[in-house]
């Protein structure tokens, strides 16, 4: 039986229309003349029997039908394309992964360390997207993901990275700020909160036996390296695992007023479907990864 798909070159044209809402501009971007993508556009919807755009004196809209059909097809346009690179890289041979990664991580320890990966393994080629939260490996193109949280995914294998082990770290130049602070001082100080570690805080404050009222109070952000910005130029104090920040203690633009820590009590995780387990390149980049992080761990 056929399948219902229309034409290549009419998801084309509507994806750069959809994407700028401007038939010129997808024209100029396709080398293709505005009368190509309005035949194109019409094709469409004729062929899907709802209007995708709506065409005012002010140019074209997207409808909701169309705004709702941009948001599914422009991801699966973008998927052929890397699977299509891929295959004219590599000639056919599977050796590109796509990895799913916190995005700090990735910048700070995996990309300075990714060389030596590459000289192992010349014939595979790692590609990075960034991902904080958990998601299903079905409904996406990646072959696995570096996660910081609880590794129970249904259908996964997990592999044990690492903890962190979270200190105080803000400006030298931030009021108050000193080294060799105690731990209830730092209370003292603004508070730096990261959305995806709500109750870090907390627990570095109870794992030093000090109680706070506002110790989820202060502003929130969801990166490492948003957090070592802010407190670089001094809105408050940060929990960060120094690993991550090392060029900016070394620097002095970040300092330590408080060395007392804690282990998180959850990890980074490579993670991966079963269903990929024995996949030739996926192992190797598992078992490089997994011999990286314990040398981390043992401090080699």
């Amino acid at each position: 039986m056929r399948k219902k798909i229309p034409s290549t070159a009419a998801l084309l044209a509507f994806e750069a229309a959809a994407r700028h809402e401007s038939f010129t501009r997808a024209a100029d971007e396709l080398a293709l003349t505005q009368s190509a993508i309005c035949r194109q556009i019409a094709t469409l919807e004729d062929f899907l029997g709802v209007p995708l755009f709506r065409r005012t004196r002010r140019g074209v809209q997207l409808t909701e039908a169309g705004l709702s059909y941009s948001r599914q097809i422009a991801p699966r346009l973008d998927a052929i394309a890397r699977d299509t690179l891929a295959v004219m890289a590599h000639h056919g041979t599977g050796s590109t992964l796509e990895l799913a990664v916190v995005p700090t991580f990735a910048t700070r320890w995996l990309l300075p360390r990714l060389g030596r990966f590459q000289q192992a393994c010349p014939d595979v080629v790692v590609n990075m997207s960034t991902r904080t939260r958990p998601f299903l490996f079905d409904e996406t193109e990646f072959d696995a993901a570096i996660y910081f949280g609880d590794a129970g995914w249904p259908g996964t294998e997990a592999h044990f990275l690492m903890r962190e082990y979270p200190v105080p770290v803000c400006s030298p130049q931030l009021a108050g700020a000193r080294a060799g602070m105690a731990a209830a001082d730092i209370a003292a100080l603004p508070l730096l909160q990261q959305t995806t570690r709500p109750y870090a805080w907390r627990q570095w404050f109870e794992a030093a036996g000090v109680e706070v009222a506002h110790d989820m109070g202060g502003m929130r952000l969801e990166l490492f390296s948003m957090l070592a910005q802010a407190a670089i130029e001094r809105m408050g104090v940060a929990l960060i695992p120094p690993f991550l920040i090392q060029r900016e203690l070394d620097a002095g633009e970040l300092m330590i007023p408080c060395d007392r820590s804690f282990a998180s009590a959850r990890a980074y995780y490579f993670i991966m479907p079963e269903r990929k387990a024995e996949r030739p390149a996926l192992a190797r980049f598992r078992a490089w990864l997994v011999e990286e992080t314990r040398a981390t761990r043992e401090g080699a």
